[in-house]
């Protein structure tokens, strides 16, 4: 069974999203500086039409491409994305967490909506991706899966910028303490990327 990730870029104040994200804005005030890495790179590290990371980001980068099965998302995430109509990135199955499947509009052929709850839409993930990694998008989906210790690891692609407000990556997964092991650091051009393993939640 793959590992189930959230892997994001994130400010140093510790934001995914700058203040105001919407349909209108997708990535709030200021939250295109936490995707520039992206593209900053030379045209020969080229994975996708939106991607071309530095040199050290692109071994990171591939693993998205090489090694993603599934991606969960929560439907907010999903209409602010305005449903990857136009492909997501990682071509992979995505699994939208929704209270209602929505009955006009339009969104990639990858998306699969999942009424039953988060607990379902994991199961199902993980039957599409096998061995290969299940990446959860979004905050509030990730900090759900902490709590119930069903996170294995996280990833921040760290960014040198302060947003000041927006969506925090970690602040609603509870009351107890969640040991972590740093398993990877990879400085880049613009970014840092840390990756981490759960070791453990609660005392």
């Amino acid at each position: 069974m793959g590992t189930v990730v959230v892997d994001l870029s994130m400010s140093l104040d510790g934001f995914i999203a700058g203040a105001g994200d919407g349909p209108s804005s997708p990535l709030g005030r200021g939250g295109e500086a936490l995707f520039r890495w992206m593209a900053a790179g030379p045209e020969e590290n080229r994975v996708e039409s939106r991607i071309s990371p530095p040199d050290a980001s692109k071994a990171v980068v591939e693993e998205w491409t090489t090694g993603g099965g599934a991606i969960i998302s929560g439907r907010r995430t999903f209409d602010i994305a305005g449903g990857w109509r136009d492909g997501h990135p990682i071509d992979v199955p995505i699994f939208v967490v929704t209270h209602e499947v929505p009955t006009s509009g339009q969104w990639s052929p990858r998306v699969s909506f999942v009424t039953e709850g988060l607990d379902r839409a994991l199961e199902l993930a993980q039957e599409a991706a096998e061995d290969r990694t299940v990446a959860i998008a979004g905050a509030s989906l990730a900090q759900q899966l902490l709590r119930a210790g069903k996170l294995d690891e996280i990833q921040v692609s760290l960014v040198p910028v302060l947003l000041g407000g927006g969506v925090r990556l970690l602040e609603h997964f509870g009351d107890e303490p969640v040991e972590l092991e740093q398993i990877r650091v990879v400085e880049s051009d613009g970014v840092t990327h840390l990756r981490y393993r759960v070791v453990r939640v609660g005392p």
